[in-house]
């Protein structure tokens, strides 16, 4: 590869690979964390309510009960959404526009659906807790600068494969975290640029709808939507309770071997109402296809998203390959890997930068409350959640500034860091033992015990990187000369 490429353009490739780095590279490990435990964010909403009941089969009667309950108390209700038990998330809830409740296994309401932490934790992730169409657009283009970071990395170091395998970890800090920052690009790429590609297309797609709707739609952006995810069906029909059960009892022969996901009836209790089932089809990446019901449970039919117009097949699949939702929980493993390596990428990217500086100054004391600020911010957020049933948004980065604050304040690298990786293994440790009291038996249910398992391990491996002897690669700087 390196007889292939000038010296001139592996030159202006580093230049602009080290500059764009720089450009987003906070912004970067933000949407890297969050996205890396969002993935699991299905098993955090467990583990948020380990008290909601659980099971994998409930009666089409059943839910039409619920149906029925929930549309007598919903005043100015449009639809309402009943999401169906399946193996990685084997509980049913039902909402209206305003709120939601878990349902019992014989329909009957159960506790309000509240996953605040949890969308706490999404939210960052999808739109970095801006005014959502601003972050999302954000985020969006952060998926596309990251695939131009991955490409020019690849120019910017024409020995990259040769030296796949090389690690320095003895040597400087610049070429330890270089060797660290280039092994993981190379080791990751394919699913790295995966992730940057299908992050991309969630908020660009509303630019590209801006520019599409001109040339192909008359300027009509009202068709685009329907074009793409399909058209709601125009019923007149008399008024009558949505028949939610013969619906479900209908799907296992109109789609046989599929799995429901949810069951949504639209424009309910009017003559135009109708009712959408989405169901997922295990051999294909797409997230469900759509199966459309008049409201007294007739067949009308389905949208195309199995096997329809190659296009929309691929939209449809984006979501599922993006969060690695598809292939079971081993997936979720391996994306949970390849994510906190994409993390650590971006982190040791601005530390090479750091460390070829010839001074310090706030922006190392920054970066370094920023780093171990966030993971601390999560877990303080729960703890409040836990406790005071209160997260919110503002006590999220009022932490992060807060360690920025402290490290500032110590104005030393190295025992900043040690305390933050403490404080952080502190606090993990103390939300274990907060959650187990707080919901006795609950904790012990397989998912709660994983994940309070999986937080007691990272509290020790945070604890045993404060080490004096431990060498962290989240280290920026040395200890500063007096």
């Amino acid at each position: 590869m390196k007889q292939l490429l000038s010296p001139s353009l592996v030159k202006n490739s580093l230049s602009s690979h080290s500059w764009l780095g720089l450009m987003v590279g906070a912004l970067m490990y933000l949407v890297c964390i969050s996205g890396t435990l969002a993935v699991f964010f299905q098993e955090f909403e467990r583990w948020e309510q380990p008290a909601a009941e659980e099971f994998l089969t409930i009666s089409g009667d059943a839910l039409q009960e619920s149906y029925t309950k929930v549309l007598a108390q919903s005043d100015d209700t449009k639809d309402i959404m009943i999401a169906l038990p399946r193996d990685d998330m084997p509980r049913a809830s039902i909402s209206n526009d305003k709120e939601g409740w878990f349902l019992n296994q014989d329909g009957s309401l159960g506790e309000a659906v509240n996953h605040p932490w949890t969308h706490l934790l999404t939210d960052l992730h999808i739109f970095l807790h801006l005014p959502e169409n601003i972050g999302v657009l954000i985020v969006s283009i952060l998926g596309a600068l990251l695939c131009g970071l991955i490409i020019s990395g690849f120019f910017a170091h024409p020995r990259i494969f040769r030296d796949a395998f090389t690690l320095r970890l003895k040597g400087s800090k610049h070429l330890e975290q270089a060797d660290i920052h280039n092994r993981l690009s190379v080791w990751g790429a394919p699913f790295h640029l995966m992730i940057a590609i299908t992050g991309a297309y969630f908020g660009l797609a509303l630019v590209l709808s801006l520019i599409v709707a001109p040339a192909f739609f008359e300027g009509e952006m009202a068709i685009i939507v329907p074009t793409l995810f399909g058209f709601d069906p125009v019923l007149e029909q008399e008024l009558h309770l949505a028949n939610i059960s013969h619906v479900l009892a209908q799907l296992p022969s109109i789609a046989p071997g599929t799995t429901p996901l949810y069951l949504k009836v639209e424009n309910a209790n009017t003559a135009q109402q109708f009712i959408t089932v989405a169901v997922q089809h295990h051999d294909r990446l797409i997230y469900a296809e759509q199966y459309q019901f008049d409201g007294m449970g007739n067949y009308l039919d389905k949208v195309g998203f199995s096997d329809g117009e190659a296009g929309r097949q691929a939209i449809i699949s984006l979501y599922r390959l993006h969060f690695g939702h598809y292939g079971g929980f081993f997936v979720k493993v391996l994306y949970g890997i390849f994510g906190l390596a994409l993390t650590v990428v971006s982190v040791s990217g601005i530390n090479v930068w750091f460390a070829r500086r010839k001074h310090r100054d706030a922006l190392n004391k920054l970066w370094l409350g920023l780093v171990w600020g966030v993971p601390l911010a999560f877990s303080i957020t729960a703890v409040c959640q836990l406790i005071f049933q209160y997260s919110s948004i503002g006590l999220f980065w009022l932490c992060i500034v807060a360690c920025s604050a402290t490290a500032q304040t110590l104005n030393n690298d190295v025992l900043s860091k040690a305390l933050l990786l403490k404080l952080n293994a502190a606090v993990l440790i103390g939300l274990v033992i907060t959650y187990t009291l707080r919901h006795g038996d609950h904790a012990l249910q397989t998912v709660p015990l994983s994940i309070n398992v999986s937080l007691v391990i990272t509290a020790v491996v945070l604890y045993l990187m404060a080490s004096p002897k431990a060498k962290s690669t989240f280290n920026s700087e040395s200890v500063p000369k007096p």
